[in-house]
């Protein structure tokens, strides 16, 4: 029997992140486990802290006297013998730390969803106590003597020995008084029993057969005859809007949990629509649940327990769902998997899909990837034959691909129109609300730091260095948030002349003004971050525009995450070119994706359906490609762009932040690890350290290092180094107050 436990302490402290011995007390030798959560007396003052056990073992080099016991289990679930999570959890967060770099009690936080700070929805319970002859004795005893009350309880505890505690006293009408009496001459038991929440009300029904089309069974089939081989496979589901990939997942899911195994199905949280959750409620009743944001803590840790007690088969949710504890995982299923909510960006920074991935290896599971435009990782690893690819080129929804057109903006300007909204497209609104139709206006703002456009001819001022724009700072200066070049704000543009230099900034409510007093008849919508702060307000404003209570709905990207409404025929790109400019290797590939999701709004219904994107850079192959929903062109382009810059996917890059509330601080400790590496590895390509993005948030200042090596691995050894320099000038006192973050090829720029 094992006698002592290796566990991480719950501190986000690098020297302390090593496992502590602690003697196991006889009474919890059954009950402690790999991944047990347990509370232990820790350091010279025995402050009692949470531990992760990692490890058990009969035999100790220490002796015993030097050793302190487990004090108790924080989550009693999170103990049970028969459930091998604990277990392979352990070796997935040990994978998440040497990979992604964190200490191991936070990636043990991050994979061991802990419940220990929801509070439990517990229920009294009465409870029989007797064998079924005592209770008849019993029975007749309360007969006798005419105890109704007594008797009548009792022959409902004989029917169904377990009773709520509000149902005995409200419906069977039991006196307290009566209740007391017969536990005392131990007739039955009043318990504290936890109630497991369920959000799901909705019942299984009769779904409807699902036909599935040629391209359809060929995906279905090539994941479940990986299932049935026992192979770990991924598979990329290239399938353009429309086009069923739904219908695939369910039908994969329910096969996979028809042998007895269980299925995790993530959605990003602004895709969590109830349309898309009653699709699968319909197919698996109650044996499918939700979490996501919308739950309370107590909610959340309710279904992660009924996951870990069997009575689920399918859990739906974002990114956390990937850590629901099922013991019999057989598929993950990864919607919209270029979402960049699929990255964690507290530390351990990992991305969902290869942790997906590794899980999947784990536990003897497959994994599929779905997306009408892949992230450009995904889609070239398919290409080089890691992933396989499956294509559904065929909109099965629905009507027909939308009509694409582009308006040049420095064309309208040239023809003395100033405003928002295109000649063409005025003429088209005007037209679909006199004919009934429904109008959305997308306004493209994602990733704008104030760049820097001339509005004149459209060019855009760029870093030299590094290739991508330059950001407008307070202070009359423009600045390179990658490698820190900076230069003067431009007051002519170097291409034309033209003095009409702006900083490109944009809101909708600017736009739903812009349309009250264009189309002052028109019913309008708006939807961004300030009219989705209160609870449900985001599924308000969109029944209403299903239930075509308004013509026009405006919002940012979150109105273009695959929503079905038929009645819409008109969509809008508004500055489509605003992503564009982001100050990210990723601006191009963000732009296409979100046009063409944009795009596949419309036309979805009987009725043909419209597009106009408006762009200052018409000729912009992410435009271009997306007005054609052609993916592999777009691929193709930008793929020789990340191999010239030598960005992901075409290699790796590692990101280092520093922070610190001392600005001085944070840039030595910055220069110190960036002198460091490149002493030690010279043939990598180190850029900076530079101011981040945002130098300075909430009086922290932040500093940030790249690198880049076609070898992940390498880059992993870089971390390494990094993490055991830090380690050596903490030792030496040197940096007491910065803090530092690792980051494996980020989606996000800093």
């Amino acid at each position: 029997m094992n006698k002592y436990a290796q566990i991480i302490v719950d501190i986000a402290l690098s020297k302390l992140d090593r496992p502590f011995t602690y003697r196991v007390p006889e009474s919890l030798r059954e009950a402690i486990q790999p991944g047990t959560v347990v509370n232990i007396p820790f350091g010279r003052a025995n402050t009692i802290r949470k531990g992760y056990v990692i490890g058990l073992t009969d035999q100790c080099g220490l002796p015993d006297e030097r050793l302190k016991d487990i004090e108790g289990i924080v989550r009693e679930e999170s103990s049970r013998s028969d459930d091998p999570y604990g277990g392979y959890a352990v070796r997935l967060a040990a994978w998440m730390r040497a990979r992604y770099g964190s200490t191991m009690a936070a990636a043990l936080k991050t994979v061991l969803p802990s419940s220990s700070a929801a509070k439990p929805l517990m229920k009294r319970e009465v409870r029989l106590l007797l064998s079924p002859e005592e209770a008849q004795e019993k029975l007749l005893f309360y007969q006798k003597k005419h105890q109704v009350a007594r008797e009548r309880l009792l022959s409902e505890l004989i029917r169904v020995p377990r009773q709520p505690y509000s149902l005995v006293v409200n419906k069977l009408h039991i006196s307290a008084q009566n209740l007391r009496a017969m536990q005392k001459s131990g007739v039955l038991a009043i318990e504290e029993v936890r109630t497991l929440r369920n959000p799901v009300s909705v019942r299984k029904t009769q779904a409807q057969t699902l036909v599935h089309s040629r391209e359809q069974e060929e995906a279905i089939q090539s994941v479940l005859g990986d299932f049935e081989r026992g192979e770990s496979t991924v598979t990329l589901l290239h399938g353009i809007t429309g086009s069923g990939k739904t219908e695939v997942y369910i039908s994969i899911i329910r096969e996979i949990c028809a042998q007895g195994r269980q299925a995790i199905m993530l959605i990003p949280e602004i895709s969590l629509t109830y349309q898309t959750l009653l699709r699968f409620y319909r197919h698996f009743g109650s044996r499918v649940s939700v979490v996501s944001s919308a739950l309370s803590a107590g909610e959340k840790a309710d279904q992660f327990e009924r996951a870990r007690r069997g009575e689920l088969d399918v859990m739906i949710g974002p990114r956390s769902a990937l850590f629901t504890p099922f013991s019999k995982l057989g598929v993950i299923v990864i919607d919209e998997e270029h979402e960049n909510s699929y990255k964690n960006e507290s530390m351990p920074k990992y991305h969902t899909r290869d942790a997906a991935i590794q899980i999947a290896k784990m536990r003897g599971a497959c994994v599929v990837l779905g997306s009408a435009t892949p992230s450009m990782d995904s889609y070239h690893r398919a290409m080089k034959g890691e992933f396989r690819l499956c294509r559904l080129s065929q909109r099965l929804t629905g009507g027909t691909l939308p009509s694409v057109e582009i308006t040049d903006m420095r064309q309208e300007l040239r023809d003395g129109n100033r405003s928002i909204l295109s000649a063409r497209l005025q003429e088209l609104i005007t037209k679909r609300l006199d004919g009934g139709e429904q109008i959305m206006l997308f306004l493209n703002r994602r990733g704008v730091s104030g760049f820097v456009s001339c509005r004149s001819c459209g060019f855009v001022f760029k870093c030299p260095h590094c290739d991508v724009t330059l950001s407008l700072h307070r202070g009359g200066r423009m600045l390179c948030h990658y490698c820190g070049h900076e230069e003067p704000a431009a007051k002519v543009c170097p291409e034309c002349g033209s003095p009409y230099i702006l900083g490109m900034r944009a809101g909708t409510q600017q736009v739903e003004e812009t349309m009250h007093r264009m189309y002052p008849k028109a019913r309008v919508l708006r939807m961004d971050a300030d009219t989705t702060s209160a609870k449900g307000s985001y599924e308000r404003i969109l029944s209403s525009f299903a239930n075509e209570e308004a013509d026009i709905l405006i919002g940012t990207q979150m109105i273009v995450k695959g929503h079905d409404f038929p009645k819409v025929t008109l969509v809008g790109i508004l500055m489509a070119d605003l992503s564009l400019y982001a100050s990210d290797y990723c601006a191009g590939e963000r732009t296409f994706q979100l046009l063409t999701q944009a795009a596949g709004r419309a036309g979805r219904g009987e009725s043909p359906g419209t597009v106009v994107i408006q762009t200052y850079q018409p000729d912009h192959y992410s435009i271009r490609r997306a007005a054609s929903q052609d993916y592999e062109g777009f691929y193709e382009e930008e793929i020789m762009y990340r191999e010239v810059m030598h960005y992901p996917p075409a290699a790796h890059m590692l990101g280092i932040q520093f922070q610190s509330e001392l600005e001085d601080r944070a840039m030595a400790m910055a220069g110190y690890i960036a002198m460091r590496i490149r002493k030690q590895f010279p043939d990598l390509t180190v850029i900076g350290p530079a101011a981040a993005s945002y130098g300075r948030l909430r009086d922290i200042y932040r500093f940030v290092l790249y690198i880049k090596e076609e070898s992940y691995d390498t880059l992993m050894q870089c971390k390494d180094t990094a993490e055991a320099y830090l380690d050596c000038l903490r030792e030496k006192g040197i940096d007491t107050k910065v803090q530092v973050f690792f980051d494996f090829d980020p989606v996000n720029p800093y």
